[in-house]
């Protein structure tokens, strides 16, 4: 009797350091080397997106951004089954056309609570602090004028949190020992739910105008896609700011830039964007009120092996015939 062939897994390469090494440390690799079933590597090619050719040849993929569309599987000779996102968000796989197709989806919604609600804390800090504008002008040698920049103190002032999925409800968490009153808006989550973590939930636009800080976690979707629009800015307070590390789409990113200049609001922090990478003339970088980093500001050692692990461990689940813990769709789950 032949042996069973082994299911081939595909990484894409966008998970690999400049220098050739993974990401997220050789650790998690064993979860592959493990599997009997799975032979598996590193994308030969440097793609761009998952193409009809990368599907034809892998049964399972392990995907950090490269998208993944409906021409991706449209192909008779297509083999793979899973995509596996390395990461929460999956809004650059197209679902959709994946369920159609019987290609299951799963993504790390467990491991990545922690690391981003810490990365928004850090952006919060650093406003709160006027972190760089003292970095500034102390190496300026403009340290008398340290007065002119005074922080602002947390037990005082509202944050506000707009989406309380996983990452929403931890940061909320971690948030409420500061003592800052905390507002919460999501219409998918009970207001006794958000109660529990020390909040109030109440109505976006109401929700809004009370908050000296806004924070923006929520999903990627038709129904948040500029969910923060000329119309919601001009709802804040002049002296709030406003941070995003769920999507930049969620974000109508012109009005923001409207928004910053006209003093609207008094400063943004962003570590995501409409265009990825980034545009170099985007007016958002060379404006002093706005701290930005590239979609990688809770990217830590702890954070990227504990991706890899969810995310690989719902690969090995997959070749082992069992359903993976975090899929996305899981109607294409036929066992």
């Amino acid at each position: 009797m032949s042996a069973r062939p082994k299911l081939k897994v595909g990484l894409t390469r966008d998970l690999l350091t400049p220098s050739g090494t993974p990401s997220f440390g050789t650790g998690p690799l064993e979860i592959l080397e493990r599997e009997p079933s799975i032979d598996w590597e590193f994308i030969p090619e440097a793609a761009t997106e998952i193409t009809p050719d990368i599907a034809a040849r892998y049964d399972l993929l392990y995907v950090n951004s490269l998208p993944v569309t409906r021409a991706s599987v449209a192909r008779a000779d297509r083999r793979v089954r899973l995509i596996a996102r390395h990461g929460v968000g999956y809004d650059s796989v197209d679902v959709p056309a994946m369920t159609e197709a019987g290609v299951v989806v799963t993504n790390t919604p467990v491991a990545i609570r922690r690391p981003v609600s810490v990365a928004v804390l850090t952006m919060l800090f650093a406003f709160a602090g006027r972190l760089f504008a003292k970095d500034r002008l102390t190496r300026a040698g403009r340290w008398n004028e340290r007065t002119g920049h005074m922080g602002l103190g947390l037990t005082t002032r509202t944050l506000g949190v707009i989406g309380v999925g996983g990452i929403g409800a931890e940061l909320l968490a971690l948030a409420r020992p500061f003592g800052w009153r905390m507002l919460a808006a999501d219409p998918y989550v009970p207001a006794a739910t958000i109660a529990g973590f020390g909040a109030t939930r109440l109505p976006l636009d109401e929700m809004l105008p009370q908050c000296d800080f806004v924070v923006s976690v929520c999903i990627l979707n038709d129904e948040t896609r500029h969910l923060m629009n000329a119309a919601r800015f001009a709802l804040m307070k002049r002296e709030a700011f406003f941070v995003n590390l769920a999507r930049g789409p969620v974000v109508d990113e012109r009005a923001l830039i409207d928004a910053l200049r006209a003093g609207t609001i008094a400063g943004a922090g962003l570590d995501v964007f409409e265009q990825e990478p980034v545009d170099p003339a985007n007016p958002l970088l060379a404006m002093d009120n706005v701290i930005v980093t590239p979609h990688a500001l809770c990217w830590t050692d702890e954070c990227f092996d504990a991706i890899a692990r969810e995310g690989l461990g719902c690969v090995a689940a997959f070749a082992r015939g069992e359903p993976p813990k975090s899929m996305v769709n899981p109607g294409a789950w036929t066992g």
